[in-house]
């Protein structure tokens, strides 16, 4: 078996697209998986893969990179809680709001700080989605170390956490009951809609560029008119106009139009 049947393995078996991922990334990634795992075969890893749950929840953790902290880019953070997000509420009572890709729950937990924080009086909901179970069963607890609340102030430190006897920072209820984890995979699964914000940071990057745009125009169809896209510090859409986008600011993305 070779890389490209293993890739296609996956998918037959457990419904994973690889195929979108740039491969050259994507295989080394698994190579090193595969020899710290003290594999050489391809046919043998996906033998082990499908019959051992905690390999395979790892496997998952090192092809799709779980690394995120609580207002990660604060400069950026400030931007959305600045700029972004008054507009989007502007006259509203509701808004809807999608974190792709979540990992650890912190960006969706980020952005529940600043709805209570600065928008008090409007409802909001929250759908955090992330190809991992594993990881989203994580989110869900909201247990972090401290190294990942270090961008968060001391006010919100003391509103929004508590510190436990373990030495981790957990969020509090009232951070949780707006936010829902659901296991979502961007290059397989239908995408919902009406969403006046859409984040999905640091994950394009591992794709190509069709899949990128894929994804992006997914995105497009899933925001409502005037929704934002909001995108990774290292990422930057070039082709934003043909995706049915204007450019707000870097990293952020208005919807103009529907796309056919």
């Amino acid at each position: 078996m070779d890389f490209q049947e293993f890739r296609e393995a996956v998918y037959k078996k457990r419904g994973i697209n690889l195929s979108g991922y740039k491969e050259k990334q994507l295989k080394r990634r698994i190579e090193s998986f595969m020899n710290a795992s003290g594999v050489k075969d391809y046919k043998e890893f996906l033998n082990i893969l499908l019959n051992d749950k905690d390999k395979w929840e790892a496997f998952l953790d090192k092809v799709t990179i779980n690394v995120s902290e609580f207002f990660r880019n604060p400069d950026i953070f400030e931007k959305l809680e600045r700029d972004i997000l008054p507009k989007l509420v502007e006259g509203k009572r509701k808004i809807k709001i999608w974190s792709a890709a979540c990992s650890n729950g912190a960006e969706p937990y980020s952005i529940a700080i600043i709805m209570e924080e600065r928008f008090p009086g409007v409802q909001y909901k929250i759908t955090a989605t992330d190809i991992d179970e594993n990881i989203l069963n994580a989110a869900r607890k909201g247990l972090y170390e401290e190294r990942l609340i270090k961008n968060v102030s001391p006010q919100r430190l003391k509103r929004f956490f508590r510190k436990e006897p373990s030495g981790l920072y957990s969020v509090v209820p009232e951070l949780k009951r707006n936010i829902t984890f659901l296991k979502h995979d961007l290059l397989v699964d239908r995408y919902d809609t009406d969403y006046d914000l859409i984040v999905c940071r640091n994950v394009n990057i591992y794709f190509t560029k069709e899949t990128q745009d894929k994804i992006y125009r997914n995105m497009n169809r899933s925001l409502r008119v005037g929704g934002v896209l909001f995108v990774g510090a290292t990422e930057n859409i070039m082709n934003y106009r043909e995706l049915g986008f204007d450019k707000l600011y870097h990293w952020f993305y208005v919807k103009r139009e529907h796309l056919s």
